[in-house]
């Protein structure tokens, strides 16, 4: 069995996890996760799961519930049970009748417009980063 194929992490049904959730092969989420989920492997969201988390591996399949932006360098499917609430930049995306998409859907059909896609939303996402935590700095300055 080759290593991306060996499920490497798990969030079992009735569990909760806070925090960032980084791995290195297959995950699969039955749980809730609040906060961000980076996988070098395949990701499983499965129709239980409910997750407030960017999120980003190779290929990803979501049947539960996702608020927040995806990326899948290879392939998103987003299940008839699927609801995602944020951004999608994929190269490949297959959307089963009945799912619910609530953002904008990048899908890439090359290397240049990919690495172009990627670094405009690093870009954007690292902005509102330096916006928030001016907004915070203030906050505390009152």
């Amino acid at each position: 069995m080759s290593k991306e194929f060996v499920l490497n992490t798990i969030i079992g049904d009735g569990s909760s996890v806070v925090g960032n959730v980084e791995t290195r092969g297959f995950t699969r989420v039955d749980g809730s996760l609040l906060g961000n989920l980076h996988s070098k492997g395949r990701i499983i969201i499965s129709e239980k799961a409910r997750m407030k988390s960017d999120v980003s591996g190779t290929t990803i399949t979501i049947g539960g519930v996702v608020y927040g932006n995806v990326i899948a360098s290879e392939r998103l499917i987003v299940l008839a049970s699927g609801l995602v609430m944020g951004d999608i930049i994929t190269r490949r995306i297959q959307a089963d009748d009945g799912c619910m998409i609530h953002g904008k859907v990048a899908v890439c059909a090359t290397n240049e417009e990919w690495d172009a896609t990627i670094a405009k939303y690093q870009d954007a996402k690292g902005i509102h980063l330096a916006l928030s935590s001016l907004k915070e700095s203030k906050k505390w300055k009152k």
